[in-house]
């Protein structure tokens, strides 16, 4: 019954499936029985039927065996034997038509030999007979003899996959030294002949070579240098090249490049952790042991290839496997499952195949995971040489080496990632690495954090124009303010006719206005747009819209996380004005298309690990994330706070506090009876501000900033003077 069903379930495709493999199980259990039989039979043979075990039929079938082929018969039964196994493993493997062939090809060339060698008629029986006749008549006894011995090797290699070379280096080692040093000088001198035969050609080429060595020289920062291992030996192992600078070359170069503005100080790296060193070293017996399980796994499926390289990284191993002429790369796609059961990983994933490369690219997680810290991030030259005040220490490739990118050249960022898989670690460091870059007059941050945990830590910096805003409903109406502030500052740049905001303050220096006119960079950082959406969705999603369409040029960035990238959070608007974006670990493969129009993102590993898709292309890329504490990130902050504190009042808000949606603003007469208050207060002091006015009244900061800026207009406070509080003009009018 249960065989019924399962051939039920399978349908009609499985019954044709099944049925062949019945027909291959029967064949080989009657050659399995004929290959005992014949055994039985031969070794057994004697005078007479009795003393045969096989009986009367034994006696007639060892004697025919005998008269036909000789001594050959008793190697017979063995043959017959590997032939009924391969009908047996046709359920699973596919059947080779190879090998009986090569059993018949070595009954007819080993018998004719035994005639030769043996210098007798009967040694390899009829066949023996006729055919080492045939062959002593054309070719000679000698020249038989190597024919048909080159012919039985070839037979052997080919039926068993047994490669005498190896076997005899193994037990020559004194012969397989020689072998190898012969061969390596062999090489060495080609290759110098052929350095020699080309050096006018180069010289020739002398100027496009420069070029070329300067680029290359470039790229050397960057790129894996290959540790090149002989094809007999495996596949390529390729290893990151490490810097050779020291720290404080990378701190001095950091310094440099970054050449801060004004009375304020980049913080040095010594808050940072030490980065631990690095244990051990990479086992390329491991590595390679692993390629050959790959190979063969593959192989179990039918799939046919060789790993070429592999790219040891900080927490996945990448193997480029080249399939075989004909191999569909679809089949491969489909194996990860079977793959991640073969190498005893959590999950794996495939690119299928490399971009500009004709390989496959297998992601295999490594038994050590690599913690990569801040510190060792910023120390690089990566980082440390560039010159924009927005760097990005994302983390390290697959192959070991620093990934820093660019938020002014993103223009925008889209974060998404489930809980627990490294998101707002990823996201502090992202502004810890601008913290280390900029000044408060270069970079000005908005954070919105609605779960009042993530971006708490960053309350007070002088970088923030406001406090962080943690109430949803108040943070529509901090990116109104954001788009005027937008309008305002492509309103300054086409009176000086720049097109952007680097030309912008280019201007204003080469002028001599000073840093009064300058435009700080806008970082708005929203840690869950999930929460936004679902209490002020149109209006942020408005906003969001058109700061991601407009604001590259006036120095706005927008950078945006979700715990969930469901179609309703990520609309559709957002995330085709958002073309970088990053994937951490998530649930299903819908929500990795969600976020990056490909799956993928589902088979990270968490703990940091993500995909990068970067700006204008469709390749992802895999980045394992830097770890930063709690304990880094309040140094840090604690740094900046001891420079200054931060100018709340400034004057984006205050200028577009009419365009805020504030329940408190919207109050009419109890506004304006808070507003004759305040005024009332006012008059008794010598200065005010916005949040003295928000702590005495116990009302919203955008309801006070209201009441400060008709203040302004009645002539009650004077114009703003930064982070100060404004001087009162006007005390005590009813006296």
């Amino acid at each position: 019954m249960a065989k019924a069903g399962r051939v039920k379930n399978e349908g009609k495709g499985g019954k044709g499936n099944e049925g062949l493999g019945l027909k291959a199980e029967v064949a080989g259990i009657v050659l399995l029985a004929l290959s005992l039989y014949a055994a039985v039979s031969l070794f057994s043979y004697g005078a007479g039927a009795v003393a045969n075990w096989g009986g009367a039929l034994g006696v007639y079938l060892s004697r025919a065996l005998l008269w036909a082929i000789g001594y050959i018969s008793y190697v017979f039964p063995l043959l017959m034997f590997a032939v009924s196994f391969e009908f047996l493993l046709r359920r699973v493997f596919a059947f080779r038509v190879a090998l009986p062939v090569s059993f018949a090809v070595f009954i007819l060339s080993s018998a004719p030999l035994l005639n030769i060698v043996l210098l007798s008629d009967t040694a390899g029986g009829a066949l023996g007979r006729v055919l080492s006749t045939f062959f002593m008549s054309w070719i000679g006894a000698t020249g038989a003899m190597i024919i048909l011995s080159a012919t039985l090797l070839i037979t052997i290699l080919f039926a068993t996959g047994i490669s005498f070379i190896q076997i005899g280096m193994k037990l020559f080692p004194p012969a397989a030294g020689l072998l190898k040093s012969l061969a390596t000088k062999a090489m060495q001198a080609r290759e110098s002949s052929s350095e020699e035969d080309t050096e006018e050609a180069l010289l020739m080429d002398e100027e496009f070579e420069d070029l070329d060595a300067f680029e290359a020289e470039e790229a050397e920062e960057i790129k894996p240098a290959p540790i090149v291992k002989s094809r007999s030996q495996g596949p390529a192992i390729i290893t990151p090249k490490v810097s050779k600078k020291s720290a404080d070359e990378d701190e001095k170069e950091r310094l440099e490049f970054s050449s801060p503005k004004g009375n304020f100080k980049l913080p040095p790296l010594s808050l940072l952790d030490p980065t631990p060193e690095k244990t051990g070293s990479i086992d390329s017996d491991s590595l390679l042991e692993n390629s050959k399980v790959l190979e063969k796994k593959l192989l179990d499926f039918g799939v046919e290839g060789r790993v070429l390289e592999v790219r040891p990284g900080p927490v996945v191993t990448m193997y480029e496997f080249e399939p075989a002429p004909g191999i569909k790369v679809g089949r491969i796609t489909n194996l990860s499952d079977d793959l991640a059961l073969a190498m005893k990983a959590m999950s794996i994933r495939i690119i299928a195949p490399i971009p500009g490369k004709a390989v496959v690219g297998i992601e295999v997680p490594n038994r050590t995971k690599e913690m990569i810290r801040l510190k060792e991030m910023l120390e690089g030259p990566a980082f440390s040489k560039s010159r924009s005040r927005l760097s990005l220490a994302l983390g390290k490739d697959i192959s070991g080496s620093p990934y820093v990118a660019d938020l002014a050249r993103m223009p925008h960022l889209l974060v998404a990632g489930a809980t627990g898989t490294g998101k707002s670690v990823s996201v502090n460091a992202m502004i810890l690495s601008i913290l280390f870059k900029a000044t408060p007059e270069d970079v000005r941050f908005l954070m919105v954090d609605p779960k009042m945990l993530e971006l708490s830590a960053y309350e007070g910096i002088p970088h923030l124009m406001t406090p962080v805003i943690t109430d949803p409903k108040k943070a529509a109406g901090a990116l109104r303010a954001i788009v005027s502030e937008m309008g305002k500052r492509y309103k300054l740049m086409a009176e000086k006719g720049s097109k952007n905001i680097e030309k912008y303050n280019q201007r204003m220096d080469d002028d001599g206005e000073g840093d009064a006119k300058r435009l700080p960079y806008i970082v708005v950082i929203i840690d869950e747009l999930a929460d936004l959406m679902m209490t002020s969705g149109k209006d942020v999603e408005e906003c969001l819209v058109r700061l991601s369409q407009m604001a590259r040029a006036s120095g706005i960035h927008l950078m945006i996380a979700t715990q969930r990238p469901s179609v309703d959070v990520v609309t559709g608007l957002i995330k085709t004005n958002f073309p970088a974006r990053i994937a951490f670990q998530l649930p299903s493969k819908t929500d990795s298309r969600t976020i990056l129009d490909a799956g993928g993102a589902e088979t990270l590993l968490g703990e940091g690990d993500m995909l990068f898709l970067p700006p204008g292309t469709s390749r992802l890329q895999r980045i394992h994330g830097v770890y930063v504490s709690e304990a880094e990130i309040k140094k840090v902050t604690e740094f900046w706070k001891n420079q200054g504190t931060p100018a709340y009042g400034d004057v984006i808000l205050e200028e577009e506090e009419a365009t805020l949606i504030d329940e408190d603003a919207d109050l009419g007469e109890e506004f304006l009876r808070r507003y004759d208050e305040a005024v009332e207060l006012a008059s008794q002091l010598e200065m005010i501000s916005t949040s003295y006015i928000q702590r005495r009244f116990r009302i919203g900061y955008n309801t006070a900033a209201r009441i400060i800026e008709k203040m302004e207009k009645d002539g009650v406070v004077g114009p703003a003077q930064g982070s100060r509080p404004r001087e009162v003009l006007l005390r005590k009018p009813h006296e």
